[in-house]
């Protein structure tokens, strides 16, 4: 049982520094990974909710499931995570053109 749960912990650990090492390369220089680059339209704000999401979904399972504990601490990174979501989301949608009124 405790090479499973080994196995869990390492995998998380190497998703999790994946996807915030994409973000800091993305807020750092504009680069996104290939998969998703088509769709990004801001790369920096695509970064800063890669790093909010690693940072809230880490969180969430080394102090929830893979813990074994409950409370409300596991649930807030839960909510981070679901954060760095919704800028990701917004990262794929275009900005608000600029228009100069006539007057």
């Amino acid at each position: 049982m405790i090479g499973m749960h080994m196995f869990l912990v390492v995998a998380s650990a190497v998703v999790f520094g994946l996807l915030a090492l994409s973000g800091l390369a993305s807020v750092a220089t504009g680069w996104v990974i290939p998969v998703g680059r088509s769709r990004v339209l801001r790369p920096r704000l695509w970064g800063a909710g890669c790093l909010v999401a690693a940072a809230g979904g880490a969180v969430f399972l080394y102090l929830g499931p893979l813990a074994g504990a409950h409370g409300p601490l596991p649930w807030a990174g839960w909510l981070a995570f679901m954060a760095g979501l919704g800028l990701q989301t917004l990262a794929q949608r275009p900005g608000r053109a600029a228009t100069r009124s006539a007057s």
